[in-house]
């Protein structure tokens, strides 16, 4: 079992370290998916590696409707990539980033049982041979199966706001949180966040932190295991990486808010924080 895996039952394996990767290099059932940017694939990428960047899929309306529309367009990507949901499918990109926890994230959340993220990335697997060739493969009809579970809308995070049992895990940076960079309408938290960059859960060479390091500044800074974790940023990819590092660390219930602070912060309807550094 790999070093980042909690060791429940209940949970799967969501990281693979570049040790693994090179044991299961040659296996049939892998897919690897470089979540870089178009231009960063071309100039060079693993071996076999299909290509599928997140970031241009920004999705700012968690309403019932505009969540039908996530759906529909995770199952067109998922089915163009070739993935059926039999195989172990890693992504990458330079270290353990948003982008392909972002990846990752998606694929769980679309139902896949095996979705991974590779610690590290391309810096960790340094001794893999990097390639320009792109290898064809056949589209497939992607099974989507959400687990809403993991996902939270606006209606979710406001009808929970003020509750003991939900927690809200603002991972943006000090400047967004604190409102000194506005990236939307409004500046400001959504009321009652903890907030931590997502950054701190990264280790000085790329990789996510320990289990045991991630318990641990996840607890000092107020987070309850017990608790529901929704984890926001700007658009869910921080914060897809922080559900990850939250899984790793042991916390059962966490949710990532898709529509993060580029739905809420544009919105005149709903609570906004301004906290002030102290």
């Amino acid at each position: 079992m790999d070093r980042k895996s909690t060791g429940t039952e209940q949970e799967t394996e969501l990281i693979v370290d570049a040790r693994w990767l090179r044991e299961h290099r040659d296996d049939a059932s892998l897919i690897l998916i470089d979540t870089r940017a178009v231009k960063d694939f071309h100039a060079g990428h693993l071996s076999g590696a299909r290509h599928f960047d997140p970031f241009p899929f920004h999705h700012t309306d968690t309403s019932e409707r505009g969540i039908a529309v996530f759906d529909a367009q995770l199952q067109w990507i998922f089915s163009a990539l070739g993935i059926t949901g039999r195989e172990t499918v890693v992504c990458y990109e330079n270290e353990s980033g948003m982008r392909a926890a972002r990846g990752q994230w998606a694929l769980e959340y679309a139902g896949h049982p095996t979705a991974r993220m590779l610690d590290g990335g391309l810096k960790a697997a340094a001794g893999e041979t990097l390639t320009t060739g792109v290898d064809k493969f056949a589209a497939t009809d992607f099974g989507l199966s959400p687990r809403p579970e993991i996902l939270a809308t606006y209606p979710h995070l406001l009808e929970r706001i003020g509750r003991p049992d939900v927690q809200i895990f603002d991972v943006r940076s000090d400047e967004e949180y604190f409102g000194e960079r506005v990236r939307a309408k409004h500046g400001g938290a959504i009321p009652g966040a903890f907030h931590q960059d997502w950054t701190a859960a990264l280790a000085a060479d790329g990789t996510v932190k320990s289990p045991t390091e991630l318990r641990a500044q996840f607890e000092a800074i107020g987070l309850d295991p017990a608790a529901e974790i929704v984890t926001y940023c700007q658009g869910g990819y921080r914060a897809a990486h922080a559900y990850i590092a939250l899984k790793i660390a042991g916390y059962p219930k966490v949710r990532n808010y898709l529509g993060s602070w580029a739905e809420w912060g544009n919105r005149d309807d709903l609570p906004i924080e301004h906290p002030r550094r102290k």
